[in-house]
């Protein structure tokens, strides 16, 4: 199971991504392949953001935090901000 800094390490990385992409997006466009996998960066990025929320909420309560688990892009997605 990955540490919180290994989440968070990935996490960085998708957002320099998905930046690029958001900026190359804005100027010339993403063709068909760049935009599929702006959606997979973007879920990846929620399933991230999750997993890192669900270890801290274990670690807080007293709980193992390698229990927490990734959970699917359509559970995540549908979360408020």
């Amino acid at each position: 199971m990955p540490s919180d800094n290994d989440i968070l390490n990935d996490i960085a990385k998708l957002v320099e991504e998905e930046h690029r992409l958001l900026e190359q997006r804005a100027g010339k466009g993403l063709d068909p392949s760049e935009h599929e996998r702006l959606q997979v960066v973007e879920e990846r990025l929620d399933q991230c953001w999750d997993l890192l929320r669900q270890r801290r909420a274990h670690e807080e309560f007293g709980l193992n935090p390698d229990e927490a688990r990734v959970r699917p892009p359509e559970v995540v997605e549908n979360y408020e901000q």
